[in-house]
């Protein structure tokens, strides 16, 4: 199987682009560090472009197995809508977006498709990994807050708070902080053989001026900075990977947490978000095509069985009656019934039809009374639909699937029989 066939096997992780300026021109880009962990870990990358309409047209992109949101700008503020709004003056928020004019600078399309992305995954309990502002979409979407901007909502406002650096653009990806990690969470099984002196603590990077405010009812922290930020979230009711279940939201970029010189990760739990998100995309795949590609077996009930094979034993004997050229016999008349009962709500038989059941002695007593019968099933129409209307819909399912094939075998069966008669005749 060539290269080309594999995006045919391979789970599929949508990851939506972020824009930028190139050459005065926009430009769509995804961080190469997620697209490689996402191969390394068996799944394949399909990222949606961030342009106009595209969440209109996520159906487009199914089917779906997995959603990694990761950076961009600042969430617009109207999808949490915060009643206080943070408390912070226009002249504050505009000394914000000075400070932080790439992040602050609000991008309401890719909020669109994000959003959008999210909620899907919530719906359908589709595989998802938030980072840095994917964390924030998630939480944002199940109805929590952000804060605008951290250091005047929390360090000025809360002196209490221990002041921590969330972001320094003169040590970019060389910053470090420390953040504290919450015990019998999935960070902590990750990050345990790091841990050093009994201290629940490892350091992470930071590329971020806002984050969590009030966290979704729905998630469960999984650790906090020193200043109280919380630093990564979870569903507990939605994390099985190997059951195909992930749900999370880390604000810091494991992705990243690297030697800048050797490539190696700080911890060897960094790249664990994805390898165990990779695994709930991969089982969540199998679940997913095994209910698409594989139709369950039809299982007729003991009453749907037994008409069954009263149907098949008629069509048997009818058989044997016109191989042998024989009459209907008064004896066999309740055996042909129920194969003439079926032919009669099932099959709509042309006028020639009609006469050439007749010569071959495939109804019950004589022709002319089975054509009658054909032409005046109000009666038992009425009865089936009265029947169906206390059946299932697997039932129902599973009996239009074997009359379905039965109806086909019999018009096949008798215009092959017909075309015999035919050429006897002639």
């Amino acid at each position: 199987m060539g290269s080309s066939d594999l995006s045919l096997l391979l789970p599929r992780v949508l990851i939506v682009s972020r824009r930028t300026i190139r050459k005065n021109k926009f430009v769509d880009f995804v961080g190469e560090y997620h697209l490689d962990l996402i191969v390394r870990y068996g799944a394949v990358p399909i990222i949606v472009p961030r342009v106009t309409g595209i969440h209109t047209l996520l159906e487009s992109f199914e089917p779906i197995h997995g959603v990694l949101l990761c950076e961009g700008e600042d969430i617009d503020p109207s999808h949490y809508d915060d009643p206080q709004l943070c408390g912070l003056t226009p002249q504050e928020l505009e000394a914000i977006r000075e400070l932080h004019p790439s992040d602050a600078a609000i991008d309401k399309e890719k909020d669109s498709i994000e959003l959008a992305l999210a909620k899907l995954c919530l719906e359908r309990n589709i595989p998802y990994l938030g980072i840095c502002r994917g964390s924030q979409i998630l939480n944002v979407s199940c109805g929590g807050t952000l804060y605008q901007d951290i250091d005047r909502e929390i360090v000025e406002k809360n002196h209490e708070f221990r002041r921590v650096v969330h972001m320094d653009y003169l040590n970019y990806d060389g910053h470090r902080h420390s953040i504290n990690v919450i015990a019998n969470t999935p960070l902590h099984d990750w990050f345990k053989d790091s841990f050093v002196d009994g201290k629940m603590e490892i350091m992470v990077n930071s590329y971020h001026h806002q984050g969590v405010k009030r966290l979704a009812q729905r998630f469960v922290p999984m650790a906090f900075a020193p200043d109280g930020l919380m630093e990564g979230f979870y569903d507990p009711d939605n994390y099985s990977p190997e059951d195909g279940k992930f749900i999370m939201g880390l604000q810091f970029h494991p992705e990243r947490m690297r030697n800048h010189e050797s490539d190696e990760f700080d911890y060897p739990g960094c790249s664990m978000a994805y390898q165990e998100f990779a695994k709930a995309v991969i089982a969540f795949e199998k679940k997913l095509s095994s209910s698409i590609l594989v139709p369950k077996s039809p299982k007729l009930n003991e009453e749907l069985e037994q008409k069954r094979k009263q149907i098949v034993k008629s069509f048997s004997v009818a058989r044997d009656m016109y191989k042998s050229d024989s009459h209907v016999d008064v004896s066999q008349s309740s055996v042909l019934k129920p194969g003439a009962d079926f032919l009669q709500a099932s099959t709509a038989l042309s006028l020639q039809q009609e006469n050439r059941l007749k010569q071959v002695g495939a109804t019950y007593r004589n022709g002319s009374s089975y054509a009658q019968k054909m032409k005046m099933n109000q009666t038992r129409e009425k009865a089936a639909r009265n029947m169906m209307s206390n059946m299932s819909v697997e039932q129902l399912t599973e009996l239009v699937s074997f009359y379905g094939s039965m109806h086909q075998i019999c018009s096949e069966t008798i215009d092959r029989k017909m075309n015999e008669l035919v050429v006897e005749e002639s």
